[in-house]
């Protein structure tokens, strides 16, 4: 499987890169930027490594280059500000992805080709290449609450003192201020984390708003995300490249599901192959399935503005 990364030569795409690398899975690996000399000095540094990650093809490349593609990542942007909210990047960076989606319709992607949308504002960017480019709405995904759902169970873990791996707990709709924390399910290894000592509301609210703000004090303390959003990207690959049918909160162009249609945002969804499997509409609490519906209309708000 190939996987190209527009955006290759930044943080955000070399720690893809490297993430992929170290995973295994696929067996070609892509770099695209604007800065050339950055993407080829990203492939070159991971290439000397291969030898002992992977038997695997480094390279970076154009758009012609990259045009027979299983996956294209988008992670190509401009950075948001310690104290700017995703949706506030909107104007700064749809011109750049709608001449990144031209970009890539002119070198002739191939029709089946996967695009995995990274770059902020998520939600509304997804939006903008399914509507378009004409392409299969089911093979547009934006990373979507990934990132915020493994922070939430990190974070949790760590002040619980829990191995993270056995925390499930689930963020979805936006990526960004109104995103939803979905208590209802959260469980530690299969035990609902609800009755779990140290758990109350009051802890409950703290840690979702330390997930809330978690991007932003990462840009405060280092200047932006690398690692976790690449382990993230990294995860929706894998479920694609192995056909793991995984559910994960991938954000795409809903059918209907919590009442929600159009909009793109995250809701539990089945994740091969061909892309979205299945979206699911399990049952909520009452208050989180308002909140997702809230989260969807303020997105229509910000994409009516730019639609």
């Amino acid at each position: 499987m190939k996987v190209s990364i527009i955006g290759g030569g930044g943080r955000v795409g070399a720690c893809t890169a490297a993430a992929l690398q170290c995973g295994g899975i696929v067996d070609e690996i892509a770099l695209l930027d604007a800065n050339t000399e950055a993407a080829q000095g990203e492939a070159l540094d991971l290439l000397h490594g291969a030898s002992i990650a992977a038997d695997q093809r480094i390279y970076a490349a154009d758009y012609a280059g990259i045009a027979d593609s299983d996956i294209v990542v988008i992670t190509a942007g401009l950075r948001r500000k310690p104290d700017e909210s995703r949706l506030d990047l909107i104007n700064r960076n749809v011109k750049l992805f709608l001449e990144i989606l031209e970009s890539l319709r002119s070198a002739g992607l191939r029709d089946d080709a996967i695009l995995l949308v990274v770059s902020n504002p998520v939600d509304i960017l997804t939006r903008l290449a399914v509507e378009r480019t004409g392409r299969c709405p089911d093979r547009i995904i934006g990373l979507g609450t990934v990132l915020d759902t493994a922070r939430f169970r990190s974070l949790i873990a760590q002040e619980l003192k829990l191995p993270p791996t056995q925390v499930k707990a689930t963020i979805l709709g936006e990526h960004g201020d109104t995103m939803v924390p979905i208590w209802s399910s959260a469980t530690v290894n299969g035990l609902p984390l609800e009755k779990w000592p140290g758990m109350n509301p009051a802890k409950q609210a703290e840690l979702f708003k330390r997930t809330q703000g978690s991007g932003a004090e990462v840009i405060k303390r280092k200047g932006g995300a690398g690692w976790a959003v690449a382990l993230s990207i990294r995860e929706v690959i894998d479920a694609i490249a192995l056909n793991r049918r995984q559910i994960l909160p991938v954000s795409t162009a809903q059918k209907g599901a919590y009442g929600i249609h159009r909009t793109c945002l995250s809701v539990p969804t089945i994740v091969g192959r061909r892309g979205v499997i299945a979206r699911l509409e399990v049952e909520l609490w009452p208050k989180e399935v308002n909140a997702l519906r809230s989260s969807a209309a303020a997105l229509d708000e910000t994409y009516r503005k730019i639609g």
